[in-house]
């Protein structure tokens, strides 16, 4: 069968649209086929680039930052040695009121009817002192009172009329009879002080004799002449005898009437005693009158804290009040350091009294604003010398710098020899 001219062309045109579609599948087919190589280079981490930051310039300053608990400083426990008395040490008035404060030179107690004075002073009263007494105690005293005004004379560590003179004095201004001598030492010194009349009488009587011979021209003197001699001799053993039983007979010091603290003035915290009651054992605990905050920081901040350091302690309203550094005591591998306010109104007493308050202590500052990078910019060199890497113009540069003081992750740095670096430089920090 012979086909016409028409078909004939219909079947070429089925034909070549069957291949030109073929055509385009293929096309499709190979965009989509990847080689291995191509494949892995398009999956590939992109080539790093440099993280930078520019360099600033700035204030730096590093500081202690830490919370701490308010407390009144420094508690102890008084205690009273009443083992000298001779009755129980029934308790008779001035019993403090927790929060008062202790006076050095004032009465913090009475006991049978007798004041405690309480003295700063580390050793604590173990005997009653008297005129004849010698030793680190009498020292002591002498001491304190000399730094109160009282002038014990020479401070040598003897209780001499000095230093009983000065103790009647402490007793006078706080406003109290001072301790009187036993009867048998005053009444020897009384009988003292009538052998000596009795002996200055002696020598006038002895002295009236020899004039009166040397008036009637006697021949021969030397009976009277003996009996002066003799008589001035008695009269100057009659006042030896006479200043030592008077300066026994001075004011002494009973061991339960003096009270040794170790630092005053300070705050009642706790009483023990009531009027009417027996004084035993630790009568009250007191602490520094004044309120401090201690916090703990490691030995690495610690060891660079000192007495004297300022410090801002932010209260809870936010508030701040300043503060001085008291004193950092090493404990192990960590520091208590305590720190005092400087001056504090009612409102701020009042809302640090055992409050927990944060401490922020300055310990180093640079003389205004330097040239400062991030402690991450910094490497060393094979020489171990410092050195950050500049990024300039496409490329990297190693600049030697020294390195001053580090703060809240920034270092103070300036470039060494004839290297360059300016505020604004890019310095790179990781990649």
């Amino acid at each position: 069968m012979t086909s016409s001219p028409k078909s004939r062309r219909q079947i070429l045109v089925g034909v070549a649209s069957l291949a030109a579609a073929s055509l385009g599948v293929g096309v499709v087919a190979g965009a989509r086929i990847t080689s291995p190589e191509d494949a892995a280079a398009k999956t590939a981490a992109p080539k790093a680039s440099q993280i930078t930051v520019p360099v600033e310039k700035k204030a730096l300053s590093s500081k202690v930052v830490g919370r701490g608990d308010a407390s009144f400083d420094g508690a102890v426990n008084i205690r009273v040695e009443t083992s000298g008395l001779t009755t129980p040490a029934i308790v008779t008035g001035k019993v403090p009121a927790v929060g008062s404060t202790i006076a050095e030179g004032k009465a913090l107690l009475e006991i049978v009817g007798r004041p405690v004075i309480a003295l700063a002073g580390v050793l604590p009263m173990y005997r009653s002192l008297a005129p004849g007494s010698k030793g680190p105690d009498v020292l002591q005293l002498e001491r304190t009172l000399d730094r109160l005004g009282f002038d014990p004379g020479s401070v040598d560590g003897k209780y001499d009329s000095g230093t009983a003179r000065a103790v009647r004095e402490l007793y006078e201004q706080a406003g109290y009879d001072a301790p009187e001598a036993e009867q048998q030492l005053k009444d020897a010194a009384d009988a003292a002080k009538k052998n000596t009349d009795a002996a200055k009488k002696a020598l006038r009587q002895a002295q009236s004799q020899l004039k009166q011979a040397k008036d009637a021209k006697a021949p021969d003197l030397t009976v009277q002449k003996g009996a002066v001699e003799d008589a001035k001799e008695a009269l100057a053993d009659a006042r030896e005898a006479q200043d030592d039983a008077e300066l026994k007979a001075g004011t002494p010091l009973p061991v339960a009437e003096i009270v040794y603290v170790k630092s005053l003035p300070r705050r009642v915290d706790k009483v023990n005693v009531e009027r009417g009651g027996t004084a035993s054992g630790a009568v009250m605990s007191a602490s520094g009158a004044a309120l401090v905050v201690t916090l703990k920081v490691d030995a690495a901040a610690g060891e660079n804290l000192k007495p004297g350091m300022a410090a801002i302690l932010t209260l809870g309203d936010g508030s701040t009040v300043n503060a001085k550094v008291k004193r950092a005591t090493r404990k192990g591998e960590s520091y208590d350091v305590v720190v005092a306010p400087n001056k504090l109104n009612a409102k701020q007493l009042e809302q640090l009294r055992d409050a927990n308050v944060r401490v922020t202590i300055p310990v180093k500052s640079t003389s205004g604003k330097v040239l400062t990078v991030p402690l991450a910019a910094l490497s060393a060199g094979s020489d171990g010398a410092s050195r950050v890497e500049v990024l300039r113009d496409g490329k990297t540069e190693l600049v030697p710098v020294k390195v001053g003081l580090s703060a809240d992750g920034f270092a103070a740095v300036t470039p060494v020899g004839d290297a360059k670096l300016g505020e604004g430089d890019q310095v790179v920090v990781g990649r």
